[in-house]
């Protein structure tokens, strides 16, 4: 079947002897993301009032970070983000925040007549917004401008997976000949299953990929367990195999993707 622009990507990450093909394409899309991020977009207006509301997660803030060679394209980003949220929290408590007024200056503040009337000191109006501050950052802490883009992009790899593996021949191949994924693309996959297939291919899928993961999570138990062993001086002059990177392999497949 020809390759159609979709099915490329999925194609070449399946191509790859990795610990899980989905991290690769997870990847990719972060890394796209980040250089579209901190370069075309920045003087995008509709973008940027995406990234003023949503933000982005310790992660991507990190990666981020590592990734900007302009700083200043960060500072922008970070500048109209912080402003944003600024504005919607002084707005939460705007009966028991006073600009530039210390706490001890309320009372005479609250004293003038007509100035501040909305102003309240009282335990009932500061614990209505400080609870209202705690959800409005709660919400905010689970945001992520580049995390909504991901779970999309993703879940939409997972239907190209499960169509490729059941119209292509050669595809299904190269499935059954992966190492298995990582934890958490298991699960997508799995899920995925019942979502994008019929009752019998769906349950078929579900059978060979419980079968490839398991049959590698044995595989990559026993390599970080002859990690292990090798520091025993019995074994100073036994073949290390294929243990030698196998901290980092089983920190993703348990976790997925990181730079380690």
């Amino acid at each position: 079947m020809k390759e159609k622009i979709y099915t490329i990507p999925v194609n070449e990450a399946f191509a790859v002897d990795c610990e899980c093909p989905m991290c690769l394409l997870e990847k990719r899309f972060e890394d796209e993301k980040l250089e579209y991020i901190l370069g075309p977009s920045l003087m995008e207006p509709d973008t940027r009032k995406e990234t003023n509301k949503f933000g982005f997660c310790r992660r991507h803030f990190e990666m981020l970070y590592k990734k900007s060679d302009n700083r200043l394209g960060l500072a922008l980003i970070l500048d109209t983000h912080i402003r944003h949220h600024n504005s919607n929290m002084k707005k939460l408590c705007s009966g028991v925040y006073i600009p530039g007024g210390k706490s001890e200056n309320r009372t005479a503040l609250k004293g003038i007549k007509g100035l501040f009337s909305g102003l309240s000191s009282s335990p009932a109006g500061t614990g209505k917004a400080a609870e209202k501050l705690a959800e409005y950052i709660s919400t905010l802490e689970q945001a992520c401008y580049i995390c909504t883009g991901l779970e999309y992009t993703m879940q939409r790899y997972v239907d190209v997976v499960l169509y490729l593996w059941e119209k292509e021949t050669d595809f299904k191949e190269a499935f059954a000949a992966r190492k298995g994924f990582c934890l958490r693309h298991f699960r997508e996959l799995l899920e995925g299953a019942d979502k994008y297939l019929r009752n019998q291919p769906a349950a078929e899928f579900k059978r060979e990929l419980i079968q490839i993961q398991l049959d590698n999570m044995e595989r990559i138990s026993q390599e970080i367990f002859w990690f292990t062993k090798k520091f025993d001086y019995n074994n100073t002059n036994a073949p290390w195999g294929n243990s030698k990177d196998a901290v980092p392999r089983s920190i993703q497949k348990i976790a997925g993707w990181l730079d380690l």
